[in-house]
């Protein structure tokens, strides 16, 4: 079998290696447009319950990680002067530049044929009679855009401005910083990789980056130059955070993360068969998903199907999609809202005490029991807080809407009446006429592209009087950040309206609560619609 890999990534040369170790008689080439010493980004950062898939198929990445990486268990958050650490999150990470080292070494060593500082053109490839070609030649990959009806990807921009930095500041694990200058909020992640280096990778809104004029870098440019404004602000922004360590770059440029999706990783062109692999099929975003694990996965099952088909290659592909596409779709929907959170913090972090702020970070995607078994001590203390602020438990706190004092935080639902203790309050979408006391009812997009009108309703019912927000309708995600509209932009009292039952519904009422998302959550989730 003649299998060609285009692009020498991680994920290209890990399914190279694969390959050709598992069975000598093929012959595998990679082509890599760069030289073996090229390389973008800092580094690549992997937690330890995802890992063994990819140890059990090459020692390779163990060797990295154990011999020249770093590892780290608590995740530190750092806002308003303060440090707060949540545990039970093992991870791991290595320059970029040694693992490619490493694995360019492993496939050498296997009979891998790599050709460096060859530009691979997808039709001459595909006539040379190679069996396979793999496209592990990233997001903006030639050969999928060649055949883009076939393989049928879209993309999902996020609103976001990142940038990937680095520093000789040596965090002692992962850490987000966040910091507030003259033209917004601008937040880090940051993390060792090793040789008295750390990945710096910075975030902001649009209006924060316009404002402190970062939008001036001509992004069109071929890669290579870095963005020495950005650099030279940041810098000075992060200074005190950093000790006065300089930051570094790599091709250094802000951009918007770019959630890809493709409905179909495979294909044929005549006698030769193609596969997608890594981010030439998918992205999530990374403060979730290391795109680098992912497409080492990807080769993992990609090479785990054709040594289980043999010379079948179609049956292997399809194999290899049916394994890896629901594999990837749930990391991606888990990644959705980790990365709206990061096109939002702004907002929390002016809005919320730091104990409250870190433990809404780590619920971005995770409830309040799952938390507490990573670190029962850190969600102890933040309920410890809570109770210190308020003189009882989240959802036993009680709290004043429309002249009466409820005595919780669970409120009973009914078509679009919220059953308060006293007289009920009607749920409307937009001021009643009698002048009486109201809640403003909006119902939540099923995509977050319609926020926009959402959160205009807020505004204007905030601005009408409404005694409290009730968001029902559209999806989790979205009743949610209506109700932050409602909560942390406005001052108004939120309701939250869920549905579900049992105990995780106890338990997302809670997390919602606590983490300040919203002040009230419905009880009787069916009722609320019943009258739409």
């Amino acid at each position: 079998m003649r299998i060609a890999v285009i692009g020498g990534g991680p994920g290209g040369l890990f399914a190279a290696a694969l390959a050709r170790a598992s069975d000598p008689t093929r012959e595998v080439t990679v082509f890599e447009r760069n030289r073996p010493e090229d390389t973008f980004g800092f580094g690549v950062v992997f937690s330890d319950a995802t890992l063994a898939g990819i140890h059990d198929a090459d020692p390779v990445l163990r060797t990295a990680l154990t011999e020249h990486g770093v590892h780290w268990d608590p995740i530190e958050v750092r806002l308003h002067g303060e440090r707060l650490l949540c545990g039970g999150n093992g991870m791991a990470a290595v320059e970029r530049r040694m693992l490619l080292h490493l694995l360019q070494q492993r496939a050498i060593e296997v009979g891998v044929d790599l050709r460096f500082a060859t530009e691979a053109d997808p039709d001459g490839l595909l006539a040379a009679g190679y069996d396979l070609v793999v496209a592990a030649d990233g997001a903006n990959s030639r050969l999928r855009e060649r055949n883009a009806r076939v393989f049928d990807s879209c993309v999902e921009t996020a609103t976001a401005k990142f940038i990937w930095l680095g520093t000789t500041y040596p965090f002692d694990g992962l850490t987000f910083v966040h910091e507030r200058g003259p033209h917004g909020v601008f937040a880090v992640h940051g993390y060792p990789i090793g040789n008295g280096v750390s990945t710096f990778i910075v975030e902001t809104d649009e209006d924060a980056w316009r404002a402190a004029g970062l939008d001036e870098f001509d992004v069109t440019q071929p890669p290579g130059r870095s963005d020495e404004k950005s650099h030279a602000y940041l810098q000075d922004l992060f200074a005190e955070q950093i000790e006065g360590h300089p930051l570094l770059v790599n091709n250094s440029r802000w951009g918007n993360f770019r959630t890809r999706r493709t409905r179909r990783w495979r294909h044929r062109a005549g006698s030769t068969a193609v596969a997608l692999l890594g981010d030439a099929a998918h992205t999530a975003h990374f403060s979730v998903g290391s795109g680098t694990k992912m497409a080492m996965e990807d080769a993992v099952a990609l090479v785990a199907a054709l040594d289980d088909h043999g010379a079948d290659i179609d049956a292997a592909l399809a194999e290899y999609e049916a394994v890896r596409q629901p594999q990837v779709a749930k990391i991606q929907d888990s990644a959705r809202p980790s990365l709206s959170w990061w096109e939002h913090f702004g907002r929390s972090h002016d809005a919320l005490p730091a104990w409250q702020f870190a433990y809404h970070f780590f619920t971005r995607s995770l409830p309040d029991a799952k938390l507490r078994r990573r670190d029962d001590a850190f969600v102890s203390a933040v309920h410890a807080r809570w109770r210190a602020e308020h003189g009882a438990g989240p959802l036993e706190s009680p709290i004043d809407v429309a002249g009466q004092r409820l005595p919780g935080r669970l409120v009973p639902v009914a078509g679009r009446t919220a059953r308060l203790p006293g007289d009920p309050l009607p749920l409307r979408e937009r001021p009643p006429g009698d002048g009486g006391p109201w809640g403003l009812w909006v119902s939540a997009p099923d995509d977050e592209a319609d926020l926009p009108a959402a959160l205009a309703a807020v505004a204007d019912g905030v601005a009408a009087g409404a005694a409290l927000v009730a968001a029902g309708g559209g999806t989790a995600l979205t009743r949610r950040l209506v109700c932050e509209e409602a909560r942390l932009t406005h001052g108004a009292v939120s309701l939250l309206v869920e549905d579900g039952s049992g105990e995780q519904a106890a338990d997302d009422a809670l997390t919602a609560v606590l983490s300040g998302r919203t002040d009230l959550v419905s009880t009787d989730p069916l009722g609320a619609g019943a009258g739409q």
